[in-house]
């Protein structure tokens, strides 16, 4: 007998002694004639690793920048003038976040392809002259008076949003490949075309993942799963080969030291490489940094993981490691306990957010450790960057929102 023609009680009993060791559905199953397991509000230790790397990232933004008013390019700042910044952008991200979490996942699925639409709006204003704010030859930003908003971090969450609305949509039609892909696939390239024009290729990579990952989480055939694959492997070689700037950058990888690449498009990957070379097992202990006087470039943004490998040594970068698999594996979990009380949306989000987050922070670790090239991510929740901390709160906020609403439908009430 299959699974799927039991009752809703019995096959989630059936599905929590297959989870993971350790975790148990807090379920009520009827007259069971033990006393009923008293739900959380949320997932608390979720919450406590998220604010644990929040403040970790918080005093690593400090020690990493407090040096840079030295440097004449940032002399009109004072010392800690982004430990400010990050601290007000941390403060108004739990207060986005608080509001994120009193939102019912009903609501969010309602609002997902309009939400979609603001974003490609905010991502095209990005574009035009004397709204889109330039830096380093790229123009990422909005102006927001004191503070700049980047729009494809917000994109990163709606597209992860309408991508799960639209593969609750599709289920009916997702083994036909031009009815159930070609649309995502378009309104993905809308996106790709948007941020190369920025450019932003490394934001294209994470967004292109997301959607890819929710179609695969939502059953998506496995021939039109590995021929997406292979498309989007086409698109970004091609990106590659036909830019000299990304090329540079590819050879620079492979050959850092060399004396062509050494002072040029390797120069920060080998600073990387030299300061976690520098914290060895156990680092030179907090604000002992030398790569962040000045010597590694956006020590407190892209490459914030070396300065923690140079102060904590390899237990600091192990502990960082692990703190974000664990993340990675809750929320995956919680999402698995969605799709278990036939809750797909909500299932799909969440799943989505662990994409995201362990495919971001990977890049972004394995850019810092020199086992991938050179790629302006920022490491989530830790990183420098008020929009990127906005919405990675508030992401987190709606996966605790599922839990919620997971915990009071398996405790017999309404959502």
């Amino acid at each position: 007998m299959s699974s799927r023609s039991l009752p809703l009680g019995q096959r989630l009993r059936l599905w929590t002694l297959g989870g993971p060791a350790g975790d148990v559905l807090p379920v009520r199953l009827g007259a069971t004639g033990s006393a009923p397991v008293r739900a959380q509000g949320f997932d608390q230790p979720l919450f406590w690793v998220t604010t644990a790397l929040l403040l970790w990232g918080l005093v690593m933004v400090y020690s990493a920048s407090i040096a840079l008013p030295e440097n004449p390019r940032f002399a009109q700042y004072t010392p800690t003038y982004f430990l400010v910044r990050h601290s007000m952008w941390l403060v108004m991200a739990f207060v986005g976040a608080l509001m994120a979490y009193q939102v019912p996942l009903a609501t969010w699925e309602k609002a997902a392809p309009w939400l979609f639409v603001v974003s490609l709006v905010l991502l095209a204003l990005v574009l035009v002259p004397g709204v889109g704010k330039k830096v380093y030859g790229a123009r990422r930003w909005i102006s927001l008076g004191p503070l700049s908003f980047q729009p494809s971090e917000m994109v990163k969450f709606t597209v992860l949003l309408y991508a799960a609305n639209y593969m609750v949509r599709k289920m009916d039609v997702k083994e036909r490949f031009l009815r159930a892909v070609l649309p995502m696939g378009a309104a993905v390239a809308v996106v790709g075309v948007l941020l190369l024009a920025e450019p932003d290729m490394g934001a294209f990579m994470v967004i292109a993942v997301i959607a890819m990952g929710i179609l695969f989480l939502g059953g998506v055939n496995a021939r039109m799963f590995f021929l997406i694959v292979a498309v989007l492997l086409l698109a970004f070689g091609t990106m590659i080969a036909t830019s000299e700037f990304r090329r540079e950058r590819i050879f620079a990888y492979l050959d850092p030291w060399s004396e062509t690449n050494a002072l040029a498009k390797g120069y920060q990957l080998t600073h990387s490489l030299i300061a976690i070379g520098r914290g060895e097992i156990f680092g030179v202990g907090l604000g002992g940094s030398v790569e962040k006087l000045n010597w590694l470039p956006e020590a407190h943004t892209d490459f914030l993981l070396a300065v923690i490998g140079e102060e904590f040594g390899l237990v600091g970068v192990i502990l960082v490691i692990g703190l974000f698999l664990w993340m990675v594996r809750r929320v995956m979990y919680i999402g698995r306990q969605a799709i278990a009380l036939e809750r797909v949306f909500a299932g799909l989000v969440a799943q989505g957010v662990a994409v995201w987050m362990g495919f971001q922070s990977f890049i972004n670790m394995g850019v810092n450790l020199g086992a991938l090239p050179t790629k302006g991510l920022t490491l989530p929740l830790m990183s420098y960057g008020g929009s990127a901390i906005l919405i990675n709160l508030a992401a987190i906020a709606v996966v605790l929102r599922i839990d919620q609403e997971n915990r009071t439908l398996m405790h017999g009430g309404r959502v």
